[in-house]
């Protein structure tokens, strides 16, 4: 379902070349709910933001459900992430002037309500499946919440994946979120981590 060939994302902080991506090369498989995790700085968000379309690569190639995402024009990938791309970020990204429905029917088309961390997350991932995407894109999405609330989320995460065969794509840095994922891909220093990844 994704292709990542090669990719790189370099960034120049005044005469600094900081290498974010260094030539990740990796295939993601159809309903797959793949976990990518290592240390801070390792590459894990730039390498969630190429694949959701909400940033560019410096070289390389993506490719998703045969289509090449280089070769697409602006308005072409914001119609690609609007139909193919579901996204849920760590700071839950509701608008809060809206309710809890029209947070939910953004994609589609609070009047600030008191919800907790947990209750704004599960509202995120409902207005990022409303759409039913074929890939969904998660960025720690428990890193503000307590752990209770961080089991529900994910048991809601894997119960979409098997009964909807949602594709999954997850950064993660908790340790015990390994048991939700089918597979682990380890980043260090924008490479993958091939002691850990066997």
């Amino acid at each position: 379902m994704i292709e990542i060939s090669d990719l790189r994302k370099t960034y120049h902080m005044g005469n600094v070349e900081v290498k974010a991506l260094d030539g990740i090369t990796l295939d993601i498989a159809k309903g797959e709910f793949l976990g990518i995790m290592g240390p801070s700085g390792s590459g894990k968000t730039t390498l969630l933001h190429m694949l959701g379309l909400l940033d560019l690569p410096t070289s390389g190639r993506i490719v998703i459900d045969g289509m090449d995402i280089s070769r697409l024009t602006d308005y072409e990938k914001t119609m690609f992430r609007l139909y193919k791309l579901g996204y849920i970020f760590q700071d839950y990204a509701l608008v809060p002037d809206l309710t809890v429905m029209e947070n939910v029917s953004l994609p589609a088309m609070l009047r600030k309500r008191e919800l907790s961390g947990g209750q704004q997350q599960r509202v995120s991932l409902a207005r990022a499946m409303v759409n039913k995407p074929e890939i969904l894109f998660a960025d720690e999405p428990c890193a503000n919440l307590d752990s209770e609330n961080s089991k529900v989320v994910l048991e809601l995460f894997r119960e979409i994946n098997e009964t909807m065969h949602q594709t999954i794509v997850m950064v993660s840095h908790e340790d015990w979120h390994k048991e939700y994922f089918h597979r682990i891909v380890y980043l260090r220093d924008g490479m993958l981590d091939l002691a850990r990844n066997q």
